[in-house]
């Protein structure tokens, strides 16, 4: 076998496997419930118990596993390590590549709702000129790619990684856009500046100044003199800072989450209890109020985890990191930000003009959250338009 071949790949899960899944559900033993009427202790009780007895008893991997296989999905070897992607050309002659990243908790999947509205944009109330090829990787130790063995698979490997895919691919002039993790990942593409990458697209904007983002690290205040946007900013990113007891967790001591690859309900709840804002819209959804997310999106991804076995190996990308999150890194590229209201934090225009000097893109957005292109998909494929079109 050539190292270097695209590989087609389709996936089924066992039977086997999803009964064990339901029986494993169905003999869940619950905590007491919480002591507070809302969510600050975390997932709550009640929420857990809906989304679970809807997985038990009406959610269907076999749809969702029909249209992963309805789009051509591959595998190649990349620096030793089997990665999967989704590889979705568009009929459109002139169509862009683009490489979209996801991050944590989510997959390939929470990027399948673009793929049409993209590939196609004129079948989608858009025009034929804003078509993109899109290729759609899993992150190692994710979903389908493999589970590194070694250590190293840091940030700035993942972006070598995914700089040679799209050269494996053939392609010579194209564009990244990154959500969490891959917004990291695509800062850290467009700061070694291949031949080809015409522009990023962002949604967690690297635009933080160093000391300000140290300081708010640290529990200390911003310094004085900030503008009302700059502010808020700091406020949101100081109140990130001090409920991400998941990313501490991930980031020192990621082998202990043992019972997650034993309990599929303690898998569920650790990963819908990311960020205060993003969990109470997850929470309104299996509450029967959808904002975007359905629970079955929920589950979609939550049950990919718990079928292959990656939330131990997707977590230690904590531990292999030493980027900073959120500050500048120094990217020259053209790069698009387009900024949600429920996203980490609203990155202010004047930080990401001084962080990205050739900013082609700024939009602040109504509505969506730090997974636009799953919880907002429309609005998310215009930015991604709007932000690459002065760079075909």
């Amino acid at each position: 076998m050539n190292a270097t071949e695209l590989r087609p790949f389709q996936f089924k899960a066992s039977d086997a496997d999803l009964a064990d899944l339901r029986q494993r559900i169905e003999a869940t033993r619950w905590p007491d419930r919480e002591t507070v009427t809302d969510s600050t202790q975390g997932a709550q009780l009640d929420t857990m118990q809906k989304l679970t007895r809807h997985w038990a008893t009406a959610y269907d991997w076999r749809m969702v596993e029909s249209q992963i296989n309805a789009v051509p999905n591959f595998l190649t070897t990349i620096d030793g390590l089997d990665f999967h992607f989704i590889h979705a050309r568009s009929r459109h002659e002139n169509a862009l590549p683009l490489l979209a990243a996801h991050g944590w908790p989510g997959t390939f999947i929470e990027r399948m709702k673009i793929i049409g509205p993209l590939t196609d944009p004129s079948t989608h109330g858009a025009s034929a000129s804003d078509a993109f090829h899109l290729v759609i990787p899993s992150m190692p130790g994710y979903g389908f790619s493999a589970r590194p063995d070694t250590t190293g698979w840091n940030p700035l490997r993942i972006a070598d990684a995914y700089t040679e895919l799209m050269k494996r691919l053939g392609y010579t002039r194209w564009g990244a856009s990154g959500t969490d993790w891959g917004a990291i990942v695509v800062d850290q593409m467009a700061l070694k500046t291949p031949p080809g990458l015409v522009g990023i697209h962002t949604n967690m904007a690297g635009a933080v100044p160093p000391d300000i983002d140290r300081a708010l690290s640290h529990g200390d205040p911003p310094p004085p003199g900030l503008s009302e946007d700059e502010l808020r900013a700091c406020e949101q990113i100081a109140f990130a800072y001090q409920h991400i007891g998941y990313a501490r967790m991930n980031g020192d001591r990621p082998q202990t989450m043992t019972g997650l690859t034993d309990s599929p309900v303690g898998l569920a709840a650790y990963l819908i209890d990311l960020y205060p804002r993003n969990y109470e819209m997850i929470a309104r959804s299996i509450d029967g109020k959808p904002e975007g997310l359905t629970p079955d999106d929920v589950l979609d991804s939550i049950t990919l985890f718990w079928l292959t076995n990656t939330v131990v190996s997707a977590a230690r990308l904590y531990w292999e990191n030493r980027t900073p999150y959120f500050s500048v890194k120094g990217v020259a590229i053209p790069v698009a930000v387009s900024v949600f209201p429920d996203e980490l934090y609203e990155a202010p225009k004047s930080w990401c003009e001084q962080a990205y000097p050739r900013l082609v893109h700024y939009n602040r957005l109504p509505k969506g959250g730090h997974f636009p292109s799953w919880e907002q998909p429309e609005l998310f494929c215009q930015e991604v338009r709007a932000g690459f079109r002065t760079l075909r």
